[in-house]
């Protein structure tokens, strides 16, 4: 083999006997470095993150450094298909417009929003629905489920109909999804004598005080906690509304809770 590779005797086994390099020393340590960042971040972090997780903690790694040694060892971030681009999907559904743009809410009950967002337990997703009174932004309905199905939003809006016994004529907001649009809740909005309506194709900003709750909601108590259980983000959620309904101040409503608001403006 040596007169193969054209090598000596005693080189080869100078090289077999010889331990790892410095080089191979400071990658392992690395190495381990990096499984610990990634196995903190519940599998989510990429090189990029890792590599600015790195930089803070003061180290001069480089990003395609990082990004080999976990291509070599197989670490990889997870990456959830959260909304996926259907266009097949709204050519079978009936088109529905943006209803409550021209609308001046002046009480209670007049339009409802709602939407979904994403939350992890453990290492696996779940989905909150939440319904809220564009009216006070208070939030009068939710439903956390396991899936992204119709039956999650008609819990949501089953739970803010219990809750707030609107009469018809309501204008129900959403966006585009496939949870909102599907049959069976169609049917529910019209059993309700409720009006639907829904963002208008790419314009996300149609549905913003849903994505201001949701902002708020992660910033207040979501992010920076880790949720092992389904009951143990369930208790956070019940223990958050009340305090974001009756006492969290929102500079749009002249820094009153939606509760109070309803009390003195409605």
């Amino acid at each position: 083999m040596c007169d193969f590779y054209e090598v000596s005797r005693s080189g080869y086994y100078a090289w077999k006997t010889r331990g790892p390099s410095a080089r191979d020393e400071e990658n392992a340590a690395l190495l381990e470095i990096i499984q610990t960042i990634h196995k903190d971040s519940l599998g989510t972090y990429g090189s990029p993150r890792i590599a600015e997780v790195l930089q803070q903690q003061g180290y001069g790694y480089g990003e395609n450094r990082i990004a080999r040694l976990m291509q070599e060892n197989g670490i990889v971030a997870r990456s959830a298909t959260l909304y996926r681009a259907r266009p097949w999907l709204h050519k079978i559904l009936t088109p529905v417009p943006n209803r409550m743009r021209d609308v001046e809410v002046t009480g209670p009950n007049q339009v409802w929003v709602a939407d979904i967002t994403y939350l992890l337990v453990g290492n696996k997703w779940r989905y909150l629905a939440v319904v809220m009174d564009l009216f006070s932004r208070r939030i009068i309905g939710w439903s956390l489920g396991k899936n992204r199905k119709v039956s999650l939003t008609l819990k949501a809006l089953a739970y803010a109909v219990r809750n707030r016994r609107p009469e018809a004529g309501l204008i129900f907001h959403s966006d585009r999804g496939v949870e909102y649009a599907a049959k069976k809740f169609k049917k529910r909005l019209k059993e309700l004598g409720f009006i639907q309506s829904m963002n208008r194709a790419g314009k996300m900003t149609d549905n913003a005080h849903m994505e201001s709750f949701f902002h708020s909601f992660k910033s207040d108590v979501y992010h920076g906690f880790h949720f092992h259980s389904d009951e143990m983000l369930r208790k956070m959620i019940r223990g958050y509304l009340p305090f974001y309904n009756q006492k969290r101040l929102h500079s749009g409503l002249n820094y009153l809770s939606p509760v109070e608001y309803e009390k003195r403006v409605a």
